[in-house]
């Protein structure tokens, strides 16, 4: 839904009709003089104010920029073809599954056809039997589009707990269904982030709870509680069973954010973690003869310092854990469950030239998931025996596993590619045997095969090798006449990793697409994750520069034909590329982006990012958080390239505030003519199953920066 259209800006609209780059208007920006002294030093923010998005000034000021921003984006040719291209691509699936669960011979699994905006809740008897339609979130409320965030059956596979949310906000309603009868029960419990797990009876589960308010506010993430929720019970006498409050002995800070479930591969217990932006791992186990009188007796299973990361997994009276202590490319772990010593664990699986992504457990296996990167695989360990092998993959690519029936060796692989859709294959553990799922679409998209995947190597300001993921066509002319779209993330210790996109239809159309693996991923593991952390976060941006130039330098494209974007986290990653490298970039998109990283702390969930970015309570992590703001490094009189800023009004992870603040700064220092603007999406979040939202509000991105990088399908006519 778009915004309405302010007064004041009618008679702009039909300037923006066809009009050249230089006619673009936006509306102004008023400074505030705003100062932080931290360890003697002044941080200037003039742009302070646009925080208060409860101010009606805040509030209309954002809505200008949105009105601006659709009139420009809206007239450029081939947004809409971009729309109508993705939208007859996905329409060649015949079904797409996900979420696919198991419980006491039942299996629940969300199943979104060809051409459905939003996926629905199926379930079946066993693998095979027939489907039923479970809940519609289509029809739950009229005139809302609402999504399934969360899907957790009950063990005895009766009753599913599902989180429902609307608008990409993310935080959702609770509700039960009865899947016998495929009734609502009348239990609803608003401003959760969902159902985490049931309880043995399968009369009780426990959830995320907060204080409410306003899920943009800091408040709202801090200090949440795990609560325990009988059915039929009033919401407020629902005991908190984890939290910084009642379980103080923890040490759990108020940013740490909860969770709690029962592990089928752990009986007798609840398991417990305290969740921040940092990955190592915070986890404490508790039996559950405590849910009796909601008094349990918590015992730290693993603390920060033991360097686990990833996941967990139980069996036969033992806790294996990744540990990147003494192994950079992880290793995998065992110590004893009741007592457990990580210093003097055993090592299960040695470290490997390919860095290890995490566990999944079968009935008699440990499955442990590799990934250089580009190609993934899977061993298997041999619980009885400990022996350790691979299995055999039907196809190389990007590989995702999971074990939905932990009390078989049945298992799910999807295997992908840049440029092939993903494939579910059924793999038995135990014997090895894989075939195609019968939830695998079978689509195959026309125009992929004629795209070239190059994988590359690039060195970087220091020496380093970076990888560099590159598509385009065969034919591609190699003379700098290509619009090219670099994308990059880095943060997190998250892997890149490839994966059929839309986007990458892109290529299709003649562009250049492009993936920088910089440091603060997990590409090369948890030494490339810490080479771009906090005080050695510049190195993130430094390497997409570097795989900017060298698409530059080997004829991919040309600076007037380059258009970098980051999301998210990636939001320090372009802010600070095209802040340092102005010249090398003609578009650049900061998509739901922090760009105001020492703000980042006092912002939605702000606090608990802290552990990856930084404090600015801290003098060395000051100083870092100063060097990853792209706000504060805009200057005044410098001829920026063209810039899109991408919001979700409802987003609970980063605020619309952090790149509205940066396009402010942009607009009032440019001296360029070229277009500066802040697409605000009032029906979104920090992103949204909703494909009707999705597809516009990327193809708004896409079409912008193909449209500032001169590719002729995006020309408007006065611009050819």
């Amino acid at each position: 839904m778009k915004p309405r259209l302010i007064a004041p800006l009618l008679a702009c609209l039909p300037a923006f009709t066809q009009a050249p780059a230089s006619q673009v208007s936006v509306p102004p920006t008023k400074t505030v003089d705003a100062v932080d002294t931290y360890f003697g030093k002044a941080y200037h923010d003039p742009y302070r104010w646009l925080e208060n998005l409860k101010d009606p000034e805040v509030a209309a000021w954002f809505k200008a920029q949105a009105v601006a921003a659709d009139a420009a984006l809206d007239a450029i040719p081939g947004r809409e073809s971009l729309v109508k291209e993705w939208t007859e691509l996905d329409k060649l699936r015949p079904a797409v599954y996900g979420t696919i669960l198991f419980e006491h011979g039942r299996l629940f699994y969300k199943k979104t056809l060809a051409g459905q905006n939003t996926g629905k809740l199926y379930w079946r008897e066993g693998w095979t039997g027939a489907e039923k339609l479970l809940f519609d979130p289509s029809t739950y409320k009229a005139g809302v589009v609402s999504t399934l965030q969360a899907i957790v059956p009950s063990f005895d596979g009766r009753r599913v707990a599902i989180g429902i949310s609307a608008g990409g906000a993310e935080i959702s309603e609770i509700r039960v269904i009865e899947v016998d009868s495929g009734k609502l029960r009348p239990d609803s419990l608003d401003g959760s982030y969902g159902p985490t797990g049931w309880t043995p009876d399968n009369q009780a589960f426990f959830y995320d709870s907060g204080q409410g308010g306003d899920p943009q506010s800091v408040a709202f993430h801090l200090n949440r509680k795990i609560r325990l929720h009988r059915l039929g019970a009033k919401p407020g006498t629902d005991p908190d069973i984890l939290s910084a409050a009642s379980a103080p002995g923890l040490g759990m800070g108020p940013e740490e954010g909860p969770t709690a479930a029962i592990d089928e591969t752990l009986p007798g217990y609840l398991f417990g973690g305290a969740n921040t932006a940092q990955s190592e791992l915070s986890a404490f186990i508790a039996p559950i003869s405590g849910l009796k009188g909601a008094k349990l007796h918590w015992t730290r299973l693993c603390k920060r310092s033991d360097d686990l990361v990833q996941n967990l997994a139980f069996h036969g009276g033992l806790v294996y854990a990744v540990t990147y202590a003494g192994a950079p490319n992880y290793k995998v772990i065992a110590t004893d469950l009741r007592h457990p010593d990580w210093k003097h664990a055993r090592t299960i699986v040695p470290e490997g030239p390919a860095p290890i992504q995490y566990l999944v457990p079968s009935r008699d296996y440990l499955l442990v998931v590799y990934s250089d990167g580009i190609t993934g695989r899977i061993s298997r360990l041999d619980y009885r025996t400990g022996k350790l092998e691979d299995l055999k993959l039907p196809l190389a690519g990007n590989v995702s596993l999971s074990c939905p029936d932990v009390r078989s060796n049945r298992c799910l692989a999807s295997i992908t590619s840049w440029t092939r859709p993903t494939t579910l294959y059924e793999i038995d553990a135990a014997t090895g045997r894989s075939a195609k799922s019968v939830f695998d679409s079978g689509v195959r998209y026309p125009g992929f095969e004629n795209l070239v995947v190059e994988e590359v190597e690039v060195p970087s300001y220091d020496g380093t090798k970076v990888p560099l993921s590159i598509i385009h066509a065969k034919d591609l002319p190699m003379d700098g006449s290509s619009s090219c779209v670099l994308e990059g993330y880095g943060a997190y210790g998250y892997t890149f990793a490839p994966g059929f996109s839309l986007r990458n239809a892109l290529a299709r159309r003649g562009a250049v697409v492009a993936i920088a693996h910089v440091r603060g991923g997990g590409e090369k593991g948890e030494a490339w994750h810490k080479a771009g952390f906090k005080a050695t976060k510049p190195n993130t941006w430094k390497d997409f520069i570097a795989c900017a130039e060298y698409l530059v330098a080997k004829g991919y494209t040309s600076p007037s034909h380059l258009a970098g974007t980051g999301t998210s986290a990636g939001g320090i990653l372009i802010s600070r590329a095209i802040t340092e490298r102005p010249d090398l970039f003609a578009a650049a998109v900061c998509n739901v982006g922090d760009a105001d990283a020492m703000r980042s702390e006092f912002g939605t969930d702000g606090p608990a990012n802290s552990a990856e970015y930084g404090s600015v309570k801290d003098e060395a992590e000051c100083a870092a958080l100063y060097e990853m703001d792209g706000m504060q490094h805009v200057k005044a009189g410098v001829a920026y390239p063209a810039v899109l800023g991408v919001c979700g009004w409802n987003d609970p992870r980063v605020a619309p505030w952090q790149p509205g603040k940066f396009i402010a700064a942009l607009q009032n220092a440019t001296v360029s003519a070229n277009p500066v603007l802040l697409k605000v999406n009032y029906d979104d979040g920090h992103f949204t199953e909703d494909k009707t939202v999705t597809f516009r509000n990327f193809a708004a991105q896409y079409a912008f920066l193909l449209w500032r990088t001169g590719h002729k399908d995006f020309q408007p006519a006065k611009d050819r």
